[in-house]
């Protein structure tokens, strides 16, 4: 086969993927988020992994509002144990949706922004769920390394409802002195 032809191949091939659609319908999000509300801390609970996720430990995302309305992201981790090395991530998010102020896109790498959308939000803030469109990922988070087992299952279950396959999630393992 020649470079021609398997490069027409490969971008057939881009092409027909490009243009999946997915088969679940819109994830809904919360109605309004509080921006500044939103901002600080936030410990990961449970997720479905990105690859930068595996083995993560004791991981914290958080948020600062840029006076241009992005905001300063920093996700922080120990990898493969309590006592491994530190990673530090720091992808810059963007408000996408004004009115509820419930998607973002988040950029960790020049020009792509990936999809984010704020699912669920208690009223006093103190916990979230952080899911994709695609259903991929998610992220259960909350303002204290750990939450109540009824509010986890709860929280389990609202992401089962979404659409999300839940036997991918991983309780994410958080231990502070």
């Amino acid at each position: 086969m020649s470079r021609y032809s398997i490069l027409k191949a490969l971008l057939a091939l881009f092409a027909l993927t490009a243009c999946q659609t997915t088969a679940y319908p819109p994830l809904p999000t919360v109605p309004q988020v509080d921006l500044a509300r939103f901002m600080g801390d936030w410990y990961v609970i449970a997720n479905i992994p990105t690859f930068i996720e595996n083995n993560a430990h004791n991981p914290v995302e958080s948020y600062r509002l840029n006076a241009d309305g992005s905001i300063a992201t920093t996700f922080t981790f120990r990898k493969n144990g309590f006592d491994g090395e530190t990673k530090i991530y720091r992808p810059t998010g963007y408000v996408i949706d004004t009115r509820s102020n419930a998607i973002w896109g988040m950029q960790f790498v020049w020009p792509i922004k990936s999809d984010y959308r704020i699912v669920y939000l208690n009223a006093d803030y103190t916990q979230t769920i952080v899911a994709r469109e695609k259903r991929d990922y998610v992220w259960i988070m909350a303002r204290t390394p750990g939450i109540p087992e009824d509010d986890y299952e709860r929280l389990i279950a609202l992401i089962a409802r979404a659409g999300y396959d839940v036997g991918n999630i991983q309780r994410v393992p958080q231990k502070w002195n």
